[in-house]
């Protein structure tokens, strides 16, 4: 069965740690045959915590998953299947983040050759769709400022109801990640932000190739899934 180890950030500090004010791992269950797991994402709305994946290997539909007291259960209190409409061309659909800014379910892809570029969606209320461009949203934001030694291949998003952040591995690293946010114009490095975090006490049945950050108006967490 597929599960998530949970970390959360030690306050004060610049850990995160696995185990920390958090259960230490959580099943994901009832997830179609063909879920892509190795494509997810994670977020909080205020009122739940919420994981997604992409449908095998496709572009445009994704699978949602909620947690229920228990596991991260496919469909529940959730609309299980949702798609993407107006994909750029060129956006990289290896792998993505989401986020929950208060009021709107936001979606980010990469371009595809340009990890410092990113592309914007948001959910359209009442439907089953996450929307490219979609207003008020900003469709193409830019990543700047980031170390030369950045594996923009890990990468994670989260809002914490102050600020939209960014973070990325250090290439070469499973302990050490950088950390941005928005500056009004750019996610930015170091912006308002501790600089380089650190993980602690990752349990040795985690798959370091992908991770997912959230903020549940108490706590900042990180998840990896196990191997």
């Amino acid at each position: 069965m597929s599960s998530v180890n949970q970390a959360a950030y030690v306050p004060g500090s610049t850990t995160y740690e696995f185990g920390y004010n958090s259960i230490p791992n959580i099943p994901i269950t009832g997830a179609p045959a063909d879920a892509n797991l190795r494509r997810w994402a994670m977020l909080h709305d205020g009122s739940a915590y919420r994981l997604y994946c992409f449908k095998g290997s496709s572009r445009d539909t994704l699978y949602q998953f909620a947690w229920n007291g228990s596991s991260y259960a496919y469909g529940h209190n959730s609309i299980p299947e949702l798609t993407l409409t107006n994909i750029p061309a060129d956006a990289d659909l290896s792998s993505f983040s989401m986020v929950h800014s208060g009021s709107l379910y936001h979606l980010y892809l990469r371009r595809l050759g340009d990890p410092t570029t990113l592309y914007q969606f948001l959910y359209v209320q009442g439907t089953t769709t996450y929307n490219y461009g979609q207003a008020p949203a900003i469709p193409t934001m830019q990543i700047a400022g980031f170390p030369a030694d950045t594996d923009w291949s890990r990468w994670m998003m989260l809002h914490d109801n102050s600020a939209y952040r960014f973070y990325a591995f250090k290439l070469g690293s499973n302990t050490q990640f950088y950390q941005g946010s928005w500056d009004g114009s750019k996610y930015s490095f170091g912006h308002n932000s501790i600089r380089e975090l650190t993980l602690k006490g990752t349990p040795a049945n985690s798959n370091l190739g992908g991770a997912a950050m959230l903020h549940d108006n108490s706590a900042y967490r990180f998840y990896l899934q196990t191997t």
